[in-house]
């Protein structure tokens, strides 16, 4: 009797990090929706040209200088804000900043790809993706007929996306949560860091506002040299004035005659350095040790004729592109499948522990009947309906996916077949998501399988290019399931998720289509006025485009086959893991090891180089100067230093944009 009654004392605490709370409110309101139109008109922008300039996004910034502003506005106003009104709004804006139109950017990047159009891949993209008409794309607008059919897909696909949400995710939650009474571990701590601002603003805390005003401070100095005259100045002159190089300086020239065939590039965008300081050590360390590793290995590579593409004075992008066709397409290949291992490894390590202790604790038996009883003013959706949801946006994604691929692109041999949608969307899916919910209830450890799809595309033996590009009833939804519980512990009911979407899904088609046109009429995308995107969009089509060209029609030799190296692929394998087994067996942090795959991936310097430097100062300087509350300063800052550069960036796009205007009424 005594081992029935006992509780896993672990589990427990987890229980009580956060319990359940009483009752459930709505969390919706005039302030939130105005707060979330913020964003999306103000934010959203700032994301994309940011990230087109210089390769940096303001996602998580964007939510939190949001909820500040709605915080300090509270408190002015002697109002005390509530944890469903502070998780609603960060869920909100974190719907709205993604709707920035990168991806209509990206569609008419794809059909006019050097790298691809090489590669024979132009010819097989769909219009139904994109129109590959030069005459059509050189108005550089969305708002033409050939445009039609692409944005109808994408406002389709997207419509059946949100609703989505609330399908099988939400069943997965149900079993975990209510029927198999698992603690969700992560799901507390997510809860606790969204909705600590509402806690603070009954009281006289300030200094998350000081300190994210600092960095919002230091964030706009910095953009105004960094982002903000290029900008401004493109506006007035025909070159813009760069203080800064953007978006780093290529050495490569100067160091390859004793380091060839390695890409060596510096950054000055502060960015990175403070991301290092936020970021765990162990990883930065790690990722710092790879890179090490990689400058030795590249000229011995070189030297030994694998890497056997490099030439002197090709310059950083083109050494990384040969880098991949050569070796390193292959490698990371091995060490994906070497991450995916380890993790299942590590997550099913810890679910069998994990199960023992409650079996040890005499767990009580499972009432699957809980599942058809919803909580009390929980705002619970009926499983049938979810289940309805499910059945209906998977059929969608089938049949849409069928007739994209088989009626609506041209044919090279075998249809892509039915079965194998199906397959997808009814057992795949349903499967690992089963899977990864519970190892997310037990230890908070995400599951997933890399490379099916890619591998079913190529083994299916469908020849063509469409399937890369239309909609595939594949999906995990154990994430989803988190954040139903994440909903459930902030006091928000589950009907206020469901109305946001509705609430936001208007503005985030809106925005994906006003940002998009935006930017394009300033210029083409990519191009000199787009330095980030310049030089890296080419070359992630390249990385593509390696992948898509495996389902090419024909007997040609294609570069898929060219750069899929299996023996280079068990290398990569083996070494990683034995790579873990060692460092392992030395009781070393987790983050190190992930760290130290990541820097073997071909590390980019610019990027890692600032990054370790701003870990170090991070730990041995500033956390002897604030002490324990370093930790808490250090995400705060970050986030007002990421506002700040959106901030002074989205007003310099106001004189890009009012200059471009003046330009085209004067004409």
């Amino acid at each position: 009797m005594a081992k029935d009654i006992r509780e896993d004392k672990e589990l427990k605490e987890f229980r009580d990090l956060m319990p359940r709370p009483d009752h459930f409110e709505s969390g919706l309101g005039w302030g939130t929706f105005l707060m979330a139109l913020f964003v999306g008109l103000l934010m959203a922008p700032a994301q994309l040209y940011m990230h087109l300039v210089a390769g940096v996004g303001m996602s998580d910034a964007a939510k939190w200088v949001t909820v500040i502003l709605y915080v300090e506005v509270a408190r002015r106003a002697f109002k005390e804000l509530k944890r469903p009104e502070i998780f609603i709004l960060f869920y909100m804006c974190g719907a709205v900043v993604h709707a920035t139109g990168e991806n209509l950017l990206m569609r008419q990047f794809i059909v006019q790809s050097e790298s691809l159009r090489k590669m024979g891949l132009i010819q097989y993209i769909p219009e139904w993706y994109a129109p590959k008409d030069p005459q059509v794309l050189a108005q550089r607008t969305f708002w033409i007929r050939p445009w039609a059919v692409p944005l109808i897909l994408l406002v389709v696909t997207r419509f059946v996306a949100m609703l989505d949400h609330f399908g099988l995710g939400y069943v997965m939650y149900r079993l975990a949560a209510d029927v198999e009474d698992l603690p969700f571990p992560m799901a507390p701590v997510g809860a606790m860091g969204m909705t600590a601002l509402a806690d603070a603003s009954s009281q006289k805390e300030t200094w998350r506002w000081r300190v994210f005003s600092m960095g919002g401070v230091a964030g706009v100095a910095f953009g105004f040299v960094y982002l903000a005259i290029p900008n401004i100045t493109s506006a007035i002159f025909t070159e813009p004035i760069r203080i800064l190089p953007i978006p780093f300086v290529d050495l490569t020239s100067y160091t390859e005659g004793f380091l060839p065939a390695m890409p060596m590039m510096i950054s000055f965008n502060l960015a990175f350095l403070f991301q290092g300081m936020v970021k765990p050590f162990g990883a930065m360390l790690g990722a710092f040790v790879g890179l090490i590793v990689t400058l030795i290995a590249n000229p011995i590579l070189h030297h030994a004729g694998i890497l056997k593409g490099w030439e002197p004075g090709i310059g950083a992008i083109a050494t990384i592109r040969s880098n991949i066709m050569d070796f390193y397409f292959s490698f990371h290949l091995g060490l994906l499948l070497a991450v995916a291992g380890i993790g299942f490894l590590t997550v099913f390590t810890s679910f069998r522990k994990k199960k023992r202790e409650m079996d040890e604790a005499g767990r009580p038996k499972v009432e699957w009947s809980r599942l058809f009883k919803p909580g009390v003013d929980r705002g619970d959706i009926p499983i049938w309906l979810a289940i309805c949801i499910y059945l209906f946006s998977t059929t969608v994604y089938v049949s849409l996916g069928y007739w994209l691929v088989n009626y609506r692109s041209t044919l090279y041999g075998l249809r892509f077949p039915l079965w194998l949608l199906l397959f997808y969307g009814f057992v795949y899916t349903p499967l690992i998501s089963y899977v990864s919910t519970r190892m997310e209830g037990m230890v908070g450890m995400f599951v997933n399988i890399p490379f099916v799809r890619e591998a079913t595309f190529i083994l299916s033996g469908y020849k063509g290019a469409a399937i890369w590009f239309c909609p595939i009833p594949m999906h995990n939804y154990g994430a989803q399931a988190v954040q139903f519980r994440t909903t459930e512990l902030t006091g928000a009911r589950f009907t206020s998720l469901l109305k946001a979407e509705f609430i936001i899904f208007p503005i985030m088609i809106a925005g994906t289509f006003m940002f998009s046109q935006f930017i394009w009429q300033i210029d083409n995308v990519p191009s000199e006025l787009f330095p980030w995107a310049n030089e890296f969009w080419e070359l992630q089509a390249f990385q593509k485009g390696l992948i898509w060209s495996a389902t090419l029609p024909g007997e040609v030799h294609t570069p898929f086959q060219e750069a899929f190296k299996p023996e280079v692929i068990l290398i990569a394998l083996g070494m990683a893991v034995v790579l873990y087994a060692v460092l392992r067996h030395f009781s070393l942090p987790v983050f190190l090891v992930y760290g130290l795959i990541y820097g073997l991936d071909q590390s980019l310097p610019h990027a890692i180089l600032p990054q370790f430097l701003g870990a170090l100062i991070g730990r041995y300087g500033c956390r002897k100067w604030f002490g324990e509350r370093w930790p808490k300063y250090r995400v705060v800052f970050l986030a007002g230093f990421t506002a700040g550069i959106g901030l002074i960036t989205m007003l310099s796009l106001g004189f890009v944009l009012m200059s471009k205007s003046v330009i085209k009424l004067a004409v």
